[in-house]
């Protein structure tokens, strides 16, 4: 394991966190009538994307309860296909999926740095 794979885990739960917390009580109409949080919403799952490609390889294979590979390409979508995102599986991303994401990485820290 290196030193910077804790470093890029760690950020991916601190973004995954702000992202849950920032719809906490929040119903899908707000969602929709609000630009700043979908494009919020956006970049942190971007940010999380991108923080999980730099993981090494060695670290994702001791560790392969993350969907690793799932992380990294919703980043892609997001940033390659800027102009299309899909603000539907951002909401669902963060309803249905982070909260599994965020007990999976917390598996992988030492209990100090969860």
């Amino acid at each position: 394991m290196q030193r910077d794979d804790l470093v890029y885990v760690g950020h991916m739960l601190d973004q995954a966190r702000k992202a849950r917390d920032k719809v906490h009580g929040v119903e899908r109409s707000d969602f929709d009538r609000d630009e700043n949080l979908q494009m919020t919403l956006a970049y942190l799952i971007q940010t999380i994307g991108e923080a999980a490609r730099r993981v090494s390889s060695s670290f994702q294979r001791a560790h392969p309860q993350v969907p690793w590979a799932r992380v990294v390409g919703m980043r892609h979508r997001i940033v390659h296909d800027y102009l299309h995102v899909d603000y539907d599986i951002v909401w669902a991303v963060v309803q249905a999926d982070l909260a599994g994401l965020i007990g999976r990485l917390e598996e992988t820290l030492p209990p100090d740095q969860r």
